[in-house]
């Protein structure tokens, strides 16, 4: 799983049909004390969240098994929000 944050979205008028009607956000990896690092992906949104929120990112066939992207072409899905998270360095 990856840690981000929603930075952005991206609007498509025409693409592959299994993604008509799957909203699909830029979401910028955050390191644990919530800086941007320096990379991106586009995910599709399956929670309902918006910019500046912190998410969880599954990639590849994980990004493949919910009801909602099963058999999809979908390489990154938001799973969750993340409300908050506690580490010890």
């Amino acid at each position: 799983m990856i840690l981000g944050r929603v930075i952005g979205s991206i609007v498509s008028t025409q693409k592959e049909k299994n993604l008509i009607g799957k909203k699909l956000l830029i979401v910028n990896s955050i390191d644990l004390d919530g800086n941007l690092l320096d990379n991106f992906i586009v995910a599709v949104d399956i929670v309902g969240v918006g910019t500046g929120e912190d998410v969880l990112v599954v990639t590849g066939s994980s990004a493949r098994q919910t009801d909602e992207t099963r058999n999809r072409s979908i390489d990154s899905v938001i799973v969750a929000k993340v409300d908050s998270y506690t580490f010890e360095k």
